[in-house]
């Protein structure tokens, strides 16, 4: 790929807290929509904020979905500003955290966040047949939900159920899949606080947390990428997922990061940077969109 047309991101991002500024990589120009409730009588966390270019229209949409173990984390600094400047959308969204919800509250508040934003594509110049979703960590296992039940209506739950939460395609930073093999011992752990109870006598919840476990033939497209020297979720956690889906005809692209930890400057090297690039432009702006 062309010098100038390599997208750049702070992996920094990942973690920050915006105290009031302007987030890291936004457009001078920017079109910004902050704390967005979507849904009816929302929760606190119950919010999104939507960044459009300046100009533009029928945008294609990438969501960011952030991490931090189910329990903690923000919408707040979200990476990947700078696709504002290669003609996307992106929205970053809260949902509601284990310590005040158990699984599949969090699902059901993405899902919700889709659908917002699918019902009100039009007025901010988003193409509702192109909308994409990100996410690392706990963020990369709700994105991995999001693309594989999307036939799965029990969590479509709340507002604007005359739109779909299909989701046209799936980046997943390093995100935990099947959370019996990862829980290796007894005890309190950001899972056990996920499902609300430890997973040795909650097997079933568990297994309803998997993404694994809704993979069917014609979920949209993956990116997987994970670090091979990752302390919190093993590699093994991804390949699973990939495994999966190419086993069901997805297509997937499993890209390992050599020397890679949970995160870090392993994922934004100019490689990382273009396979997430095009990966983006492939299946949101590339690709023809067939109507449902």
């Amino acid at each position: 790929m062309p010098k100038h047309t390599r997208f750049l991101f702070s992996f920094a991002a990942l973690l920050a807290c915006s105290c009031g500024a302007a987030p890291r990589g936004l457009p001078a120009d920017a079109i910004t929509h902050l704390n967005i409730p979507y849904a009816a009588g929302a929760a606190e966390r119950q919010n999104l904020d939507l960044y459009l270019p300046a100009h533009g229209t029928n945008l294609p949409l990438i969501v960011w979905i952030h991490g931090g173990g189910w329990t903690e984390g923000s919408k707040e600094n979200p990476p990947g500003l700078k696709f504002l400047d290669h003609g996307f959308a992106l929205a970053s969204l809260n949902y509601r955290l284990s310590q005040d919800a158990v699984f599949p509250a969090q699902l059901i508040d993405c899902k919700s966040a889709i659908r917002w934003l699918r019902a009100h594509a039009t007025e901010n110049g988003i193409n509702p047949d192109r909308i994409g979703v990100w996410g690392a960590s706990a963020g990369g296992h709700l994105v991995a939900l999001l693309g594989t039940t999307g036939d799965a209506k029990e969590f479509d739950q709340g507002e604007n159920l005359n739109v779909s939460s299909k989701v046209r395609c799936v980046c997943d930073w390093f995100g935990p899949t099947d959370l019996i093999k990862i829980t290796k011992e007894p005890g309190d752990s950001p899972i056990t606080r996920l499902i609300g109870g430890p997973v040795a006598e909650n097997h079933d919840k568990a297994e309803r947390a998997n993404p694994i476990h809704y993979i069917a033939k014609g979920d949209p497209p993956f990116l997987i990428m994970h670090g091979d020297k990752d302390p919190l979720v093993p590699l093994e956690q991804s390949q699973l997922l990939a495994d999966a889906l190419e086993k069901a005809g997805v297509p997937v692209i499993f890209n390992v990061i050599p020397n890679g930890g949970h995160g870090g400057p392993g994922f934004t090297t100019p490689e990382e940077r273009d396979m997430l690039y095009e990966f983006f432009v492939k299946t949101l702006k590339d690709t023809p969109i067939p109507r449902e």
